[in-house]
């Protein structure tokens, strides 16, 4: 069906005064409303006021315009219903044929730090929302288009089609708008829940933008892509840039958000070595290079074909060590990489041509305190708040008869912020703010204790354990000690904690409670 009749009303008009003049070079009369009205005049288009058509002025400042039987009946009578038509013709009504139209930007307005609630609220389309829903409902006659992106792709079918649009692009632009007009209410009833501090509300609507499709999910036979969750604060590995390399799998993504939430930690130049979601090392230095070289010394089988995390810019001199003939990294996190540096990268091994490098910036960006994860189970999703603690600044105590010294402070700080992203039961065996082993994903925190002392070897002797949970018995601190463990730090409050204590005390080690536990299953 021909266009014949547009109406043009958009808070956003990117493009609209181009999108308007090549309706008007296919002879399509151009209806609009205040500013947007106003600036295609400015472009030297003729249109028709809304108001001209409702033979109403707009009114209650802008709010109330095109909310009329002209208009909307117009844009959702049936072309193939006879009463319809006869309707139409009795109130002198005359058919919409394209909705251009977008909304008022409430989410930018919200998430400003100074806007008001009233402001928010005032930010909340009406008239735009009823347009595109309406004209998306009657897509098999009207045309409705919700984004200045797509104004090209109507000009062209216009253009090709002797003023018609395809079926199959009409279809689209209504599901395009539909999507829209969701997110758009998802939108607006979080705001409103947050606002009576609502952390998990009775309803609950993340809004997720496909990024990318992958290259596969966990496994080769299953697709997966990845989203990006709109209104989200703060650094991410789903809106970073990837400067070179494959494509992104499962897999990469998982390992590559572990390296980001480890390397954010830190004030220092750290890096982290991910493999299989878990820090297989992780170092804090004077220069990302000397981080690097202790991350990865920590247990160099295991980073082979590991993921690679920063938090400083990647220099040539960190370039060329990560690109030593005997390593081998699937992905590099970082905020950023000098020119020399991706050149080392990319050609120094043969693994470079595919090696993916990424960019997230602003890593010491909060997240914001209402900052939530997901985790799906069949039929259903756990929500919870994120873990942003750290080392608490109350309620640590040394409850050894000897007192750690400044350097043995340090490791058992920096080992307890590692062991925060070690997947559950998990320890954490870290020497001059390096870590030298870890056990990983114990059924049995002896066992986890257990493997991490045999891989750290001699290594152990005057090192710092942490452990992500209380240490429910004595045998785990026997096993420590016997390895050359100086100092444990763990959460306490085990009903078995004088036995740990005393265990600790006849080994001479110093033992510190947090009064907190960071366990992390998944």
């Amino acid at each position: 069906m021909r266009v014949k009749r547009a109406l043009l009303s958009v808070s956003d008009k990117t493009g609209i005064v181009d999108f308007a003049r090549g309706l008007a070079e296919l002879d399509v009369e151009i209806i609009s409303t205040g500013g947007t009205a106003s600036l295609l005049r400015s472009g030297g288009l003729r249109v028709i006021d809304v108001a001209a058509v409702t033979a109403q002025p707009e009114i209650l400042g802008g709010r109330l315009k095109t909310l009329h039987p002209h208009i909307h009946g117009g844009i959702l009578h049936d072309r193939g219903d006879e009463a319809h038509a006869a309707a139409l013709a009795q109130h002198g009504i005359e058919d919409i044929d394209l909705v251009c139209a977008n909304l008022l930007p409430f989410e930018q307005t919200a998430q400003r730090a100074d806007a008001t609630r009233q402001e928010a609220l005032d930010h909340i389309d009406i008239g735009g929302s009823a347009l595109i829903r309406g004209a998306a409902r009657n897509h098999a006659y009207v045309v409705v288009v919700s984004s200045p992106r797509r104004y090209g792709d109507v000009l062209d079918a216009l253009r090709a089609s002797a003023g018609d649009v395809p079926a199959a692009l009409r279809l689209d632009l209504a599901k395009a708008a539909f999507r829209l007009t969701a997110q758009y209410d998802a939108a607006v009833a979080n705001y409103l829940a947050e606002q009576h501090d609502d952390l998990f509300p009775s309803f609950y609507a993340p809004f997720f933008e496909k990024v990318r499709d992958l290259r596969y999910g966990e496994n080769p036979f299953q697709r997966a892509a990845l989203y990006t969750q709109r209104g989200s604060l703060g650094p991410s590995v789903a809106s970073a840039d990837v400067l070179w390399g494959k494509e992104l799998s499962y897999s990469n993504v998982v390992d590559l958000d572990s390296a980001l939430r480890i390397v954010r930690e830190f004030a220092d130049p750290a890096c982290a070595v991910i493999k299989h979601a878990n820090p297989c090392g992780c170092a804090v230095a004077d220069t990302p290079a000397a981080a690097f070289a202790l991350a990865h010394g920590a247990d160099p089988d295991a980073a082979f074909g590991c993921v690679l995390g920063f938090n400083r810019v990647v220099d040539v001199e960190t370039a060329k060590a990560v690109a030593a003939p005997e390593n081998f990294v699937e992905c590099v996190l970082a905020p950023g990489f000098e020119p020399q540096a991706l050149s080392a990268l990319t050609s120094g091994q043969p693994w470079g041509k595919s090696v993916r490098l990424v960019k997230v910036e602003a890593l010491d960006q909060p997240l914001g305190g209402r900052d939530r994860e997901l985790l799906r189970v069949l039929g259903g999703v756990l929500l919870q708040e994120y873990d942003s603690r750290g080392v608490p600044s109350e309620g640590v105590r040394c409850v050894s008869t000897r007192n750690p010294d400044d350097g043995e402070m340090r490791d058992l700080e920096f080992a307890w912020m590692v062991a925060k992203h070690v997947r559950t039961n998990a320890v954490v065996i870290a020497k001059d703010r390096a870590v030298i082993s870890v056990g990983a994903g114990q059924m049995s925190r002896v066992d986890a204790v257990r493997l991490a002392v045999t891989k750290a070897g001699e290594r152990a002797v005057g090192a710092a354990l942490a452990c992500d949970a209380f240490i429910p018995f004595a045998d785990s601190v026997d096993v420590a000690a016997a390895a050359g463990i100086s100092s444990i730090v763990e959460p306490g409050g085990s009903r078995n904690d004088h036995e740990v204590i005393a265990a600790a005390n006849a080994a001479g080690a110093v033992l510190v409670f947090t009064g907190m536990r960071h366990f992390r299953q998944g």
